[in-house]
Order: structure tokens, then sequence, then C-alpha cells
């Protein structure tokens, strides 16, 4: 099999066999993750360990053989080594033959955490999530309007968090409001509308403030959502499963025959 047509395969679900690959890849992934979980289970890992074990040994080997397939695949595999997903991908597989190298470190609690990294494989379902594309686009363009509104929300929060620290603080001589950054903290917790209970306004004043905060949180939140769904929406183009070869980016348009980030020719057959 020619390395353009194994490309086609691991990193495509535009054919059959790509198709194919990506359920059988899915399925894998969910079947790891949930053996991961059930590591976790005292009980369980007490009776089945063994059983467990031989099965993460089969799914490492399974993904171990599945990344070095996808470096082999791509005319640049430091591209892809170094992406996120190459990234995790590593992690997915890594923990394991730590442990294995490294038996030493099943002993020590702290370190023996590091096998919990495995759970990073669930982010391998990234690749398939169809609108994946599209949501990264729509957020990569919401980006400086969101950035603005944070810092719009972060102005608001000092100053009602510093208006909260006068009249509750110095004037009503409340002590959950004894200086401004407890104050500030607790105008996120509320406009968050998180509401812990454990500090609450004693004056008039502060409770008026409070309940305009509290009122203020609801239209606050909704307003990142509407602007990303503006991108979304605002985002047509058609996206295809399409990875290019030399820089495995993903994101190309259905007729498009050149990668919009490398310029090299991707397949369109």
């Amino acid at each position: 099999m020619t390395r353009d047509r194994l490309h086609q395969i691991i990193f495509e679900a535009d054919t059959p066999k790509g198709k194919a690959f990506d359920i059988a890849l899915l399925i894998a992934i969910l079947l790891s993750v949930l053996i991961v979980m059930l590591e976790s289970v005292a009980s369980i890992d007490e009776e089945y360990g063994s059983l467990l074990l031989t099965l993460e040994w089969i799914f490492t080997i399974l993904f171990t053989i599945e990344y070095l397939l996808r470096i082999y695949s791509i005319n640049k595999p430091l591209k892809y080594i170094f992406s996120s997903m190459g990234i995790i991908d590593l992690l997915a597989i890594l923990p394991t033959y730590l442990t294995f190298a490294f038996p030493f470190l099943s002993t020590l609690t702290v370190i023996r955490s590091i096998r919990i990294i495995r759970i990073f494989r669930v982010f391998k379902l990234k690749r398939y999530i169809r609108g994946a594309h599209t949501m990264q686009i729509a957020l990569r363009n919401s980006v400086p309007k969101i950035i603005v509104f944070l810092l719009s929300v972060l102005l608001l929060i000092i100053i009602l968090g510093t208006i909260m620290y006068i009249f509750e603080g110095l004037v009503g001589g409340n002590p959950g409001f004894q200086d401004i950054p407890n104050s500030i903290y607790w105008s996120i917790v509320t406009l968050t509308t998180v509401g812990y209970g454990n500090v609450i306004p004693v004056t008039v004043i502060g409770k008026i403030i409070a309940a305009a905060i509290m009122l203020l949180g609801y239209g606050i939140i909704a307003v990142p959502t509407g602007i990303v769904t503006a991108g979304i929406i605002k985002t047509k183009k058609n996206i295809s499963t399409q990875a290019c070869i030399n820089c495995s980016k993903e994101g190309h348009d259905v007729d498009a025959l050149y990668c919009k980030y490398c310029g090299a020719k991707i397949h369109n057959d």
C-alpha cells in the first residue's frame, strides 16, 4: 500500500476504508477509556486487574501501531508529532510504557497517577465530531470579540467589588467584605450565578447592588454563546474530512485542490 493511500485511510473519512478505520478506532478509544475508568474502582481492579491489564496492553499496542502509521504516512512527520493531536496520541500510549520500563513508578502513589494521563485518549474523539471544524473556525473568529467582552466583564467586576467594599466593608462593617480582593471575589461568584452563600450583604444598598448583579449575570452568561453562535452561522463553508499529507492540517473546503496552510496539493479524488 502506497503512503498516499495509507494517508487517505488514516487521516480522511471520504472513502469506505477511511470510514471503517475511523469507526474501528472510535470503538477502541471508547473501550480503552472505559478500562481506565474501571481500573480506578478498587473492587473491580482487585478482582479483574489482570484482565484489565491485558486489555490495556492490547489497546496500547494498537494505538502505538496507529501512531507510527500516522507518522509514516505524512511527508513531514515532525509537523504531526508536535501538533496538538500528535501530542495527545503520544500521551495516550506513553504512561503504559513508562510503568513497564520503570516498575518502581507503580509503587509511588503520586507518580503512579501518570497512568491517568491515558484518559487523554478521549480527546482523540475530536477527530470524529463532524461539526468540529466549523466550531473551531467559529471560535477562532470569535476570539477578539470574546476577549473584549471578558475585559469589559472584568472591569465591571472590579467596579462592583469596590462599591460593595465601600458600602458593606467600610460602612456596614461586614466581615465578608473586609478588603477589595474579597469583595471582587464575591462579585465574581454572584455574577456567574454560582452563589456559595458564605458571604451575604447586610446593608440595604448592598442588597440592591447584589440583586442587580444577579440579574445582570443571566444576561452576561448568554453573551459568549451568542457570539459563538453568530460565528457558526456565518461560517457556511462546507468543510471536508481531508487532511494535508504534507502538514497534516485539516479544515479544507470540499473543492480545495491545495492546502491553505502549506500550499501542498491535497487529495481530491
